[in-house]
């Protein structure tokens, strides 16, 4: 396929376009910034391993002139992969969902009709379990923030405007990734605490969340990626599954297999916890290694313990 793909300096937009591009897809990525050396750290390494993998366009954001030109300069598209989202200050309670909005789907229907001029009438658009109306949450189907909102809302649009321009959309929902090239998130915290010799505490241990193999999810998103192409019209869903368990209980797997990698003790301390702010349980519904055939979860943890190896315990 012919895939046009946006948010590849994220986290897990950058392993997206790895996976697609190991299956022998032809990538075209789009990047905000005026070029690789405007990002820095982590996420500067994720655009500098994704150069020699797509073909890249920088200074483009979805919507605006240069993303249509770049849209109408190519002769067939077989795939939109709208991944990027405004995320600035997305844990904030004063997140501005109407201007998120209007980042995530600017010029929608124009983008949606120009790919349809040159034979695309597919598009795959990423949510959040964290989103209104996603995932098993025991009843509790809110939207954790403003942010988790604005994803909700995106795609309420993307579903009006692929209904109307007879494009088949699937929507694929991203529960918690860990792995390479992670953001400061809570397995990076483990990990940083442990190499400085601590016990790091675990201070929301109740919750029952979905942590997933960033690598597992990119491959079953690549399988998505394929039928979502396929299927013509209509609305297709994927909602991958890692370990859903309580935070308390994945902080032992994960202990577990860092320890036996890194040689180090691993160990943590599971406070009480007395408050729920958010729902108390939200997960995804599909084990994602019964999707993918052959998926290796030794490997996969090889993968993740060399990471931090490399980043945080050989730089101490």
């Amino acid at each position: 396929m012919r895939v046009l793909c946006t948010g590849g300096s994220s986290f897990t937009g950058h392993r997206f376009i790895r996976e697609l591009a190991a299956a022998g897809h032809e990538v075209h990525a789009t990047f905000t910034a005026a070029g690789p050396d405007a990002y820095a750290g982590l996420r500067g390494e994720r655009v500098r391993l994704l150069l020699p993998l797509c073909r890249p366009a920088f200074g483009c954001r979805f919507g605006e002139e240069p993303f249509m030109a770049l849209v109408r300069g190519e002769p067939r598209w077989d795939l939109l992969c709208h991944h990027a989202a405004d995320v600035r200050d997305y844990r904030s309670p004063d997140f501005d969902v109407h201007a998120a909005l209007g980042s995530n789907t600017r010029n929608l229907a124009a983008v949606l009709r120009e790919l349809a001029g040159r034979g695309c009438r597919a598009a795959l658009l990423t949510g959040s379990v964290f989103e209104n109306d996603e995932g098993e949450g025991g009843g509790d189907a809110r939207a954790f923030s403003p942010y988790g909102l604005s994803k909700g809302l995106t795609f309420q649009l993307f579903r009006f405007h692929c209904g109307r321009e007879g494009f088949a959309l699937g929507k694929f929902v991203i529960p918690n990734p860990f792995g390479p090239y992670e953001e400061e998130r809570f397995t990076t915290s483990l990990v940083k605490g442990w190499a400085r010799g601590e016990t790091p505490a675990v201070r929301t241990p109740d919750y029952v969340r979905d942590n997933i193999h960033v690598g597992l999810l990119a491959k079953a998103y690549v399988l998505f990626a394929g039928r979502t192409a396929a299927a013509g019209r209509g609305l297709l869903r994927l909602n991958p599954s890692g370990y859903a368990e309580t935070q308390g209980e994945f902080t032992r797997r994960f202990a577990r297999e860092m320890g036996k990698r890194l040689g180090l003790p691993c160990r943590f301390e599971l406070k009480a916890q007395a408050e729920f702010p958010e729902p108390r349980i939200r997960t995804n519904t599909e084990p994602a290694a019964a999707l993918v055939p052959g998926w290796d979860e030794g490997a996969a943890w090889d993968e993740a313990a060399e990471f931090y190896r490399t980043h945080y315990l050989e730089q101490r």
